[in-house]
């Protein structure tokens, strides 16, 4: 829906702007929100680096004594609370979104463990780099954003005040030279023209000029004011320990749930027959060989679904044989004709084999219940360190994993072990699901 809404916005903006974007730049609200966040940074900044140095250097002068302690960490606590403000100032003025940094891991209450935690928190110190690095990227974006500002826009509207300097100054405009003996001003209507079409090219210039001074603006609030690389990846194994714990404890209720409504029912009726046997058997011996013969029968079924079961687990032909003896087996199940293409130099490690196995193995099953398909095609190689998966058909398309459905639960599953799934499933079909594993041979 967000896709769909952009699209649309996007060619209503085209419809809408007859003006290229280089022209329309001086004037877009998004140009003077970025030139609003260089003249903020300033004054800002002033105000952070005053306070880190002189806060850090008066803690640090006073660490011969205990008070430099809570010093520093008030210092860093400061700067962690400027980095907020910081976060909401890109945010909105840039569009620049940032995560929160990693929160404080307080080991127990008490002043002394929160000023411990503060000073070895590294985003604190982050916080505090900041605050020094922007101070004189400030100055810089500053000095170049207003000086090219104020001349475009002077230089570009000279034709509609050139006036003031014969009325008032006793000038002819401009001076563009002067010395003792000879003095040029900007006072004929060519010069005139002249200047105001250098004014456009500055006033055309200045926006994207801008807009690169904030691009660097927002690397710095990303790189020093966000979340570390460690910090994500730590949050994202969370979410995928998570996402592997419920998988698990989904799939041992599946098992248990199997066994429960399928072969130890079955089993508990085949002992209940043939004890019923066993009685009939002096009674009548026909009766009694023909329930024997019915709990074979069920003996049969009851071991089809054991193998069934132990198949959904781990099945032996592919700890045996591999995948492509694996695969092949799942696709000979399939209700539509299966075409499997495996093309691997070596087996990759068993849990990503299992992981590729189960995926091939519920994309096929939803190829069978859902797709309406004449022919689908597997097809297993290796790219560099990846295992590359991808199932096609020809049904009716429309799969979607943000319904919600299996794939997404598939997804899930393949994104805790660093894995990606790509649906490419358009109405009316056909659909493609490519799957990426890490190969970890």
């Amino acid at each position: 829906m967000a896709t769909e809404y952009g699209q649309g916005y996007a060619h209503r903006s085209e419809r809408h702007h007859r003006l290229p974007a280089a022209l329309r730049a001086p004037v877009e609200a998004r140009s003077w929100r970025e030139f609003g966040y260089v003249l903020l940074g300033l004054p800002i900044a002033i105000v952070l680096f005053t306070w880190t140095v002189t806060t850090v250097s008066l803690g640090a002068g006073l660490l011969v004594t205990f008070l430099g302690i809570p010093v520093l960490a008030a210092a860093l606590a400061g700067c962690r609370g400027f980095g907020v403000l910081e976060r909401a100032r890109a945010r909105g003025l840039l569009g620049v979104e940032v995560a929160d940094p990693e929160p404080l891991r307080v080991a127990k209450p008490g002043a002394l463990a929160w000023m411990g935690a503060m000073l070895k928190s590294g985003a604190s110190w982050r916080h505090a780099l900041y605050t020094l690095v922007q101070f004189p990227w400030a100055v810089f974006s500053f000095s170049v954003a207003v000086s090219f500002w104020t001349c475009g826009w002077a230089l570009l509207t000279y034709p509609l005040w050139f006036w003031v300097f014969p009325a008032y100054a006793g000038e002819g405009g401009i001076q563009l030279y002067g010395d003792a003996h000879h003095s040029v001003y900007l006072d004929n209507p060519f010069e005139i023209t002249v200047t105001a079409l250098i004014g456009l090219v500055f006033t055309l210039a200045t926006p994207w000029l801008v807009r690169a001074l904030t691009a660097v603006d927002g690397l710095l609030v990303r790189g020093l004011l966000g979340p570390s690389r460690l910090s994500a990846r730590v949050v994202e194994l969370e979410s995928d320990r998570g996402a592997v714990v419920d998988t698990a404890a989904a799939d041992l209720r599946r098992i248990e749930r199997d066994l429960h409504d399928g072969a130890q029912a079955r089993l508990v009726a085949l002992a209940m027959d043939l004890g019923l046997a066993k009685e009939k058997l002096r009674e009548d011996p026909r009766a009694a060989a023909r329930m024997v013969e019915e709990a074979h029968g069920e003996v049969k079924t009851a071991l089809q679904e054991l193998r069934d079961l132990a198949r959904g687990i781990h099945p032996a032909v592919l700890t045996d044989r591999g995948l492509d003896a694996a695969l092949s087996a799942v696709a000979s199940r399939c209700t539509v004709p299966v075409r499997v293409e495996v093309d691997l130099p070596a087996r990759p490690a068993p849990a990503i084999e299992g992981i590729a196995y189960f995926t091939v193995s519920e994309l096929l099953q939803n190829v069978s219940k859902h797709s309406g398909a004449r022919t689908a095609s597997v097809d297993v190689w290796r790219s560099e360190d990846r295992l590359m998966l991808q199932v096609s058909d020809d049904g009716v398309g429309g799969a979607d994993v943000s319904r919600g459905s299996g794939l997404a639960g598939l997804a899930a599953r393949l994104d805790a072990v660093d894995g990606v799934l790509v649906v490419d499933s358009p109405a009316g079909g056909p659909t493609r699901v490519i799957a990426e594993l890490p190969w970890r041979g």
